[in-house]
C-alpha cells in the first residue's frame, strides 16, 4: 500500500483547507438574492435604526417657513406635501407646472427661469405664470419616493442591458433610452439617470438636493443660487443667507428613502384568480417589456455614485418588483420638455414604476387618465404592439389584467 509522507500529507492537507475556504466564499458569493421588504407600515429596511427613521421621517414632514428659507418661489411647505398617500413618502395627487417653447430650429427652450414653474411664492409680487409665448405646457404627478434606495442600489449595467434587450422582445418596435446624468454629490461623475420623470437624477441625494431647491426654495450645500422669478432676481425678497439647509436636511432626505420599504401588494387581491390571470397576460401581451417584474440590485459593497456612496447589506443583492425599467420611452404621451438628457428625449418619459399603483388615481405624467383602461389605451409609440395586442384580449382577460394592476 502507498504511504504518506508527512510532508506530503501536510500539502494534501493545506489544499484541501484552501479548497474549502474557496468553495465557502464560491457559495457565499452565489447566494440567490433576497426579497426586499415591502410595507405601508413607517418601518425601516433595516438601513438604519427605526429611531433615526422615525427622526428623518419626522424632518421629511418638517414644514419649511421664510425665517428658514422658504421660497422666495416654491411649490410646497415640506417635502410629505408631496408624497403622503398612503403614508410619508409615498406619492399624490399633487403636480407641478412645467413650460417651455421650441426654437426655430425646433430645439426646446425653457421658459424664462427655467422650464419650473412655481405655484407660489412669499410675495405677490413674484408670482410665476406661464406666458403666452412658452406654448409647450404640462403637469408632472408627484411620484413615490417608497422604495427608491434600492432603486438607486440597481447597477446601471442592469439598465443598460435591459434597454439593449427590448429591441429582440419586442420585434424591434421596443428600445428604451439610458442616459448619463451627473451626479451631484460627486462633481465630475454621471451616472445612469432613474429618479424623476425624466431620469434627471441618478442618486437620492441629488435628487433631494434637486427637490429641496426648486420644489421648496431652499438652497443647500449642492444647489447653493435661489431660483428667479420668470428670470427676474428675488434677491430683495430673500433675506436668509446661503446655503438655506443649515441642518443638512439634504442628508436626513435622501437617508429617509434608502431605508423606506418599498410598496406592498395588496395581498388579497394578489392571491385571487382573476389577479394571477391577469398577472400572465401582463406578461403575455408585453407589458412586462418596459414594466420589467423582478430586478435584483448590486451586490452589498458596490461602489456607486461616483464613489459617494456604497451599497449596504440592508440594500444589496435585493430582489425587487418596481415593474419599471427605468428607461426613457416614447409611448406616444410624452411633454415636450428637455432636461438631463438632451433634445432627442422631449418627447420620452421614464416607465414609471407600478409598485403601489393601487394608490394611484391619476395616471400617467401629467395625471390626465383617471382609469387604469384609459391610462393603457392612451399608450402609442414604441408600446403600439403591446397595446394591440391588450385590444385583442377579451372583456374578461381586460379586466383580470386591470385587477391584477389594482393588486399592485
Amino acid at each position: 500500500m502507498y504511504q504518506f509522507s508527512n510532508h506530503r500529507l501536510h500539502i494534501l492537507t493545506t489544499c484541501l483547507v484552501i479548497l474549502a475556504f474557496t468553495l465557502a466564499i464560491s457559495a457565499n458569493a452565489i447566494d440567490p438574492p433576497a426579497e426586499a421588504p415591502t410595507g405601508f407600515d413607517g418601518g425601516t429596511n433595516g438601513l438604519v435604526d427605526q429611531a433615526t427613521h422615525d427622526a428623518d421621517r419626522l424632518t421629511f414632514e418638517e414644514r419649511d417657513t421664510v425665517e428658514k428659507g422658504l421660497g422666495p418661489v416654491y411649490n410646497a411647505q415640506s417635502c410629505a406635501e408631496c408624497h403622503q398617500t398612503p403614508v410619508t413618502g409615498s406619492g399624490s395627487q399633487v403636480s407641478e407646472l412645467r413650460a417651455g417653447h421650441k426654437s426655430s430650429s425646433g430645439a426646446f427652450v425653457d421658459a424664462p427661469g427655467g422650464s419650473l414653474i412655481n405655484d407660489r411664492a412669499i410675495d405677490a409680487s413674484l408670482q410665476e405664470r406661464v406666458p403666452g409665448t412658452e406654448t409647450i405646457r404640462t403637469f408632472r404627478m408627484s411620484l413615490n419616493t417608497l422604495g427608491d434606495g434600492y432603486v438607486e442600489a440597481i447597477d446601471s449595467n442592469t439598465l443598460a442591458a435591459i434597454a439593449n434587450a427590448q429591441p429582440n422582445q419586442s420585434g424591434g418596435r421596443i428600445a428604451g433610452t439610458f442616459i448619463q446624468v451627473p451626479v451631484l454629490e460627486a462633481p465630475g461623475n454621471n451616472r445612469g439617470g432613474r429618479f424623476g420623470w425624466k431620469n434627471q437624477n441618478s442618486s437620492l441625494v441629488s435628487f433631494a438636493a434637486d427637490a429641496y431647491l426648486n420644489e421648496q426654495g431652499i438652497t443647500n450645500s449642492l444647489l447653493n443660487n435661489e431660483n428667479t422669478s420668470m428670470g427676474n432676481s428675488v434677491a430683495a425678497f430673500d433675506h436668509v443667507s446661503e446655503p438655506e439647509d443649515e441642518e443638512d436636511d439634504v442628508t436626513a432626505f435622501a437617508r429617509f428613502m434608502r431605508a423606506s420599504k418599498a410598496p406592498p401588494r395588496d395581498a388579497a387581491l394578489a392571491a385571487t384568480a382573476a389577479s394571477q390571470s391577469g398577472e400572465q397576460l401582463f406578461s403575455q401581451i408585453g407589458c412586462n417589456i418596459c414594466h420589467v417584474t423582478r430586478i435584483v440590485t448590486a451586490p452589498a459593497g458596490t461602489v456607486i455614485n461616483g464613489g459617494a456612496f456604497t451599497v449596504p447589506a440592508a440594500l444589496g443583492n435585493k430582489v425587487i418588483h418596481p415593474y419599471s425599467d427605468f428607461l426613457l420611452h416614447n409611448v406616444g404621451t410624452g411633454d415636450g420638455i428637455v432636461q438631463n438628457g438632451g433634445q432627442g428625449t422631449a418627447n420620452k418619459v421614464r416607465t414609471p414604476p407600478l409598485w403601489g399603483l393601487r394608490t394611484r388615481d391619476r395616471l400617467l405624467h401629467d395625471g390626465s387618465a383617471l382609469t387604469r383602461n384609459d391610462a393603457i389605451l392612451r399608450h402609442g409609440g414604441e408600446a403600439s404592439g403591446v397595446i394591440n395586442n391588450y385590444n385583442g384580449l377579451s372583456l374578461t382577460q381586460k379586466n383580470n389584467l386591470i385587477t391584477f394592476l389594482n393588486s399592485l
